[in-house]
């Protein structure tokens, strides 16, 4: 038809251009002769629509980051198809259009210099044209084979061999582009490309040889703009991985309704309260327990204390103290039973009874009342003993995360993925109370006798818009585990607890801190401030790479305590198995 031949002429027009090009940058004049070797510029000319396709994919990562629905799937589809398919694919076909047409003698678009040039001879290939346009294509080639094997393990190499090449570069493209994110959209990038290779079957063999010997370099040295446009940011992906909203706070459209004026009129029962809406870290309550408040900020609200101070008289202690179970900057915890109760609980009793100390107890009392979650310590009760003013917390039978790995050896990936999941959660869960605990290390996570891991010591946990109670000079938190920021003197936040807790499971799979232990506080402290990079990370572990981005020295370019959460439950589930699982099994102590 007239209108099929002005296309296939205008593609022909098109691909002379792009062969005029390629023929001007690049004609050594070797065998296998100058417009050979102008065809595999060419090639490498048309891998560049490609290449350019990942980076557009990456650079849309950039504002979507893992929303792969609606407009930003489509727009993926559109790239594959487009970029990666239908333009390569008439660029080489017209290509192989134009020499077969220059075969038969039809310039088609190339200027009579290169017309002629086109029908010189070199070495064994004979004349160009006919080489790159009077032979067998690529299905006659591979399937008719004319039974020399040496010529046959050529195409074998150039029409296989080489594709196959290629293709492995357009997969690590477009592994590249999806960082920080599901793999299967990349299915979408580098199908097209297997199809582009099905799809010029018919091209001919010589010029696809060419064509995809060009091919390669460039689909290879393509990885460098890929990575150059980088990851999206955790932020992104946090807000992209949000699930809608369901509208249940909606209020149903009101019908209208026909009162009749002569019936008295009863109120309309009140609508039902809306649904809990949970947090993907939080834990909900069971159906006996009444649902939880909202979040709230505990500085402008930070309720009661559970028993304020001077409720138990001085002298007359309810506790019977059964041994020391540590000692800290603040406070001395003992083992102790509660008389009235019956229960064995765990007293925090602080060294100085002076105001400060006073403040700082009732702010951990605030921040653990605050808390409800099976992996953080439970606050019973805040009472003025005999020698102090004593927080009152669940006992928990156990030993420091510190402990199990110096006696037993560094976690596996599946024992730390669960201590990470959970600690993350517990985390997210107090900072979604506005409670930041500030010093996440190996001595402040406690493994129970059933391996669950628990997160204790929120002695210098601080509220939001607490005053900051370090006019003494005394370092909030432990050099070996200190995130960067708050080394040098920047305001705690919740990046810097999961840098802190990143530092924990770290430890816990190499058995030393990330950034390696100093000979003293000070110099780690130093070392810290200075944001040394970490030099003793699990590097054969597979939480290496989040355990990389989760260090990372500016907090804004860490993944959140729950990116951390859903990346490590989802590797996990993968692995076959779940977070709700022992982190190590413990020999109970015998008493």
């Amino acid at each position: 038809m007239p209108g099929d031949a002005a296309k296939e002429r205008g593609v022909e027009s098109i691909a002379s251009s792009l062969l005029s090009l390629a023929y001007r940058l690049f004609q050594p004049g070797l065998c296998p002769g100058d417009w050979a070797w102008a065809t595999s510029m060419a090639g490498a000319l048309i891998a560049l629509f490609p290449v350019g396709t990942v980076v557009a994919v990456a650079v849309m990562r950039k504002f979507t980051g893992n929303r792969y629905h609606g407009g930003a799937l489509a727009a993926l589809i559109a790239f594959g198809l487009v970029g990666i398919l239908l333009i390569p694919w008439l660029l080489i076909t017209g290509v192989s259009s134009v020499f077969r047409a220059a075969f038969r003698g039809d310039p088609a678009g190339l200027s009579a210099q290169e017309f002629s040039a086109l029908q010189q001879q070199y070495c064994w290939v004979g004349p160009q044209d006919e080489y790159l346009g009077g032979k067998q294509n690529v299905y006659e080639t591979l399937f008719y084979p004319s039974g020399d094997m040496l010529a046959y393990s050529y195409y074998l190499g150039g029409l296989v061999a080489l594709p196959l090449l290629v293709l492995l570069a357009v997969l690590l493209l477009a592994r590249i582009a999806m960082r920080r994110g599901p793999k299967w959209p990349g299915r979408l990038l580098w199908a097209s490309f297997v199809a582009l290779v099905i799809a010029s079957a018919g091209v001919e063999a010589n010029t696809a040889v060419h064509l995809w010997l060009g091919f390669l370099p460039t689909t290879v040295l393509g990885v460098i703009p890929v990575a150059l446009v980088g990851p999206p940011s955790w932020s992104t992906i946090e807000n992209s991985d949000r699930r809608p909203e369901r509208a249940l706070e909606q209020e149903p459209p009101q019908q209208p309704v026909h009162v009749n004026p002569r019936e008295p009129q009863t109120p309309p029962p009140p609508p039902p309260p809306p649904a809990k809406q949970y947090a993907p870290t939080s834990v909900a309550p069971t159906p006996e327990q009444p649902p939880e408040q909202p979040p709230r900020e505990l500085a402008a609200t930070p309720g009661p204390v559970p028993v304020p101070p001077g409720s138990a008289p001085v002298g007359n202690s309810r506790f019977r103290r059964v041994r020391r179970l540590g000692h800290g900057g603040f406070g001395t915890v003992w083992e102790a039973v509660d008389t009235q109760l019956g229960r064995t609980v765990a007293l925090k009793i602080a060294h100085v009874p002076d105001r400060e100390t006073e403040e700082r107890m009732q702010r951990e009392a605030r921040a653990l009342a605050a808390l409800s979650h099976p992996n953080c310590v439970h606050v019973y009760d805040l009472v003025e003993e005999p020698d102090g003013l004593a927080l009152v917390m669940e006992y928990l039978e156990g030993q420091p995360l510190a402990e199990v790995v110096d006696n037993g050896g560094p976690l596996d990936d599946v024992a730390a993925g669960r201590l990470w999941a959970t600690m993350a959660s517990a985390l997210a869960a107090a900072h979604s109370k506005g409670v930041l605990h500030r010093d996440v290390k190996p001595s402040n996570v406690i493994i129970d006798p059933d391996g669950v891991a628990h997160l204790i010591d929120f002695g210098i946990a601080r509220s939001k818009g607490d005053s900051n109670l370090t006019a003494t000079g005394m370092m909030v938190g432990t050099p070996d585990y200190v995130a960067p920021e708050t080394a040098a003197g920047a305001p705690a936040s919740p990046a810097s607890d999961a840098w802190q807790l990143a530092a924990t499971v770290s430890y816990a799979l190499s058995g030393h801190p990330p950034r390696g232990t100093r000979e003293t506080p000070m110099a780690a402290l130093m070392a810290a401030a200075r944001a040394e990079p970490p030099t003793q990370l699990p590097r054969h572990s597979v939480h290496a790479k989040l355990l990389a981005a989760s260090l990372d020295p500016q907090p804004r370019n860490r993944p959140t305590l729950n990116t951390v959460h859903r990346e490590v439950e989802g590797w996990l589930s993968r692995a076959g198995t779940s977070t709700d699982g022992p982190v190590t099994k413990l020999v109970p102590r015998q008493q």
